[in-house]
């Protein structure tokens, strides 16, 4: 695709209502650029070789389209651990001599030629950044969720995205078919009005615990490059609580629940249901209004982001959007003739998430069950979307959108981070989304954006240099 084409396109798409259904997700696959499929496989790089990281590997590699051909990390362990992973699978599958190579410094990643494509697992304070620099340097883009650590990043990596034209997949895997069908299945049914005129959206993210520690500062470990992983974040003594286990591939990491590093449950797993309610209620490229929110914070603890919490969120149309660590994982859409409940099921994605029903039919229920009975042929549908790293390889094959792309993950992070600042601000937030900023409230945004550590880590300067913002 051509950058220019894509621009335009997206310009015709912003200036119309956030709710009309002429959105990528919306359309066929082959409906908005057209096809021009490379004649190679798409030789993908992974940079974050870790929990997340290495189900992000399995799924690459799953499908013959694309390749793995580096990994990349600042924790040796986990590098090592990462090229072993890749080696015995293509191995299995009968080969020899095979080649992944290993690097320290994503940006020799990012240099190498035959490298297509990037996977991005690292923690939420790097994604900005690291995406960015993909994206200038013409690499399609994998990134988990939530897109971006704050608001500013956010704009500035689908600033570079458009630029140069690259296929981003933002990691919110419920809108693919598997393995959970039962939030495309849910919002494609409020969207086509199964459940009358929609009010009110309620949604759980679970709740995480303190740790139980205080905070105590310990030797970076010889393996790991501690300095690097701070990038833009606030410099601090390390602390293996909120990093990553040094024993263990699979637990949760801390950073997750440390702020200066991700901003807890409203970001983590706020960003996948989130995501949901806007694109049920056609604020894919909209948001809310207003935002009150209260929550309680750990204190005196190695982990400082919220617990409890309780936030409200005005959108168009008179929807409101309820968010409380007291309702169920999940999302419940309530309209005037009905209502619909989707989850994940009884299944975890690690210990420590949230609670999920026993009972994995209950994933997806509604108040009478013609709420979700097959849609007729002229219903709303999304994007065919089986498997969302295969939905991501086809799409840079056929040079067109994927199924979560850049332009609605951004709109998904601004709702849960500001709602994240209205649990720390303890007042009531005015959001303009056409202007993506607070009305009138420059307290609130001036905290849109946090000053990087040192000069070299600031995203912003990464585009001026690119040429794509002034001053």
């Amino acid at each position: 695709m051509k950058p220019q084409n894509r621009r335009s396109f997206l310009k015709t798409v912003t200036r119309g209502s956030a709710g009309l259904a002429v959105l990528p997700n919306l359309m066929s696959a082959t409906s908005l650029f057209g096809a021009s499929t490379p004649g190679k496989r798409i030789q993908v790089a992974q940079i974050g070789c870790g929990r997340m990281g290495r189900g992000d590997m399995s799924d690459v590699m799953a499908h013959p389209l694309g390749r793995l051909v580096a990994v990349c990390d600042l924790d040796s362990n986990r590098l090592t651990a990462g090229r072993k992973l890749a080696v015995e699978h293509y191995q299995k599958q009968g080969e020899s001599g095979v080649d992944v190579q290993t690097y320290h410094d994503y940006r020799e990643v990012l240099a190498r030629k035959d490298v297509d494509a990037v996977v991005i697992t690292v923690p939420d304070h790097w994604h900005a950044l690291l995406a960015v620099e993909a994206a200038l340097a013409g690499k399609h883009i994998y990134v988990q969720k939530p897109v971006t650590y704050d608001v500013a990043g956010a704009i500035a990596l689908r600033t570079a995205v458009e630029a140069k034209g690259i296929i981003l997949q933002t990691g919110s895997q419920q809108r693919s078919e598997n393995p959970w069908g039962s939030f495309r299945a849910a919002s494609e049914a409020v969207r086509n009005g199964r459940i009358g005129t929609l009010h009110t959206i309620k949604i759980g993210v679970g709740l995480d615990n303190p740790s139980g520690h205080r905070p105590a500062p310990q030797p970076v470990p010889a393996t790991f490059d501690f300095e690097r992983w701070l990038g833009p974040a606030p410099q601090q003594p390390y602390m293996e609580l909120r990093v990553h286990p040094q024993d263990s591939l699979s637990g949760r990491p801390g950073w997750i629940t440390t702020e200066d590093f991700g901003l807890g449950m409203i970001t983590n797993w706020g960003a996948h249901h989130i995501d949901i309610a806007q694109w049920a209620m056609g604020q894919e490229l909209g948001g809310p209004s207003a935002i009150e929110a209260r929550a309680g914070f750990m204190k005196d603890d190695a982990w400082t982001v919220h617990r409890d919490y309780h936030v409200e969120m005005q959108y168009p149309n008179n929807v409101r959007v309820i968010l409380d660590n007291e309702f169920e994982t999940g999302l419940r859409f309530e309209g005037s003739e009905g209502w619909v409940f989707c989850t994940r099921g009884s299944a975890k994605v690690t210990a420590s998430d949230p609670n999920a029903p026993a009972d994995a039919n209950r994933a997806l229920r509604a108040s009478d069950e013609k709420i979700l009975s097959p849609l007729g042929g002229n219903a709303t549908r999304w994007m065919p979307s089986k498997q969302h790293h295969l939905n991501w390889l086809e799409s840079i094959a056929a040079n067109r959108q994927p199924i979560a792309p850049i332009q609605q993950s951004a709109r998904s992070l601004q709702a849960c981070y500001a709602a994240w600042l209205g649990m720390k601000l303890k007042r009531k937030l005015v959001w303009n989304a056409a202007l993506e900023r607070f009305d009138g409230d420059a307290a609130a945004n001036a905290l849109l954006g946090r000053k990087a550590r040192k000069p070299e880590y600031d995203v912003q300067a990464v585009l001026k240099r690119a040429g794509l913002v002034k001053g």
